[in-house]
């Protein structure tokens, strides 16, 4: 077992006051910028829960958005292993980058420049999904028109079980010898259909991911049996 010492919660500086932060999408993951903090900053950016930095060329305190209104609120201050590095897990309220950019890292080695946000692995797509279906759930109007969401969301217990028992046969009907891309079709289905029914019923999907997480490397019929199943 790795000592990994005595949590701390004050960077390490370097000679000149400074530590580099990171500022990272809490909700994505996606790297947004790289700034620098001393002691004033940290103890801003942890006392009113807006990122703030510290700028080099002005030699000055700066709140991120403070003129564009593009703020990070924090959800999360993490330190590296030597506590000489932030990381900062936050909620952008716009682009991140002064050029307008989502990320400040759009600029690819042998491409093109981009918005700086790579593909996003799957989990993440899904939680935006989600994130578009809880909107969809707290914010009925939709340019005055009920969004197929909505309907679904305002038909309740049978016209959601009723979609999910739908798509389930269609996507069962072509799993034996269905075309892949057809597959495909009813499987994206399928789960459009289940966050729906899991925002109906309010349970988030991070829930459902430490749920997974939590049988990892355990035996299918070990799993069932501690839950009293056949």
């Amino acid at each position: 077992m790795v000592a990994r010492g005595v949590p701390t919660s004050t960077p390490s500086w370097n000679a000149d006051g400074l530590a580099p932060a990171v500022v990272t999408d809490a909700a994505t993951g996606v790297v947004l910028m790289l700034a620098w903090m001393n002691a004033e900053a940290w103890q801003l950016t942890r006392t009113t829960g807006l990122v703030h930095f510290w700028s080099r060329s002005r030699q000055a305190l700066w709140q991120k958005g403070e003129t564009s209104g593009n703020t990070l609120r924090v959800v999360e201050l993490r330190l590296d292993c030597d506590a000489d590095a932030i990381l900062v897990r936050a909620t952008p309220a716009g682009p991140a980058c002064h050029t307008g950019a989502t990320s400040c890292f759009f600029r690819v080695d042998g491409g093109p420049d981009d918005d700086g946000v790579p593909t996003a692995p799957a989990v993440d797509v899904l939680r935006r999904l989600e994130a578009t279906v809880r909107a969809r759930r707290d914010d009925p109007a939709t340019d005055g028109k009920r969004s197929y969401t909505r309907s679904l969301l305002d038909g309740g217990a049978p016209a959601i079980l009723a979609k999910l028992a739908e798509e389930h046969g269609e996507l069962a009907a072509e799993l034996p010898a269905g075309a892949p891309s057809k597959v495909v079709h009813e499987a994206a289905d399928l789960l459009l259909h289940l966050v729906v029914a899991l925002a109906w019923r309010g349970v988030a999907l991070d829930d459902v991911w430490r749920e997974l997480a939590r049988r990892e490397g355990t035996s299918g019929h070990a799993e069932k049996a501690s839950r009293g199943r056949p």
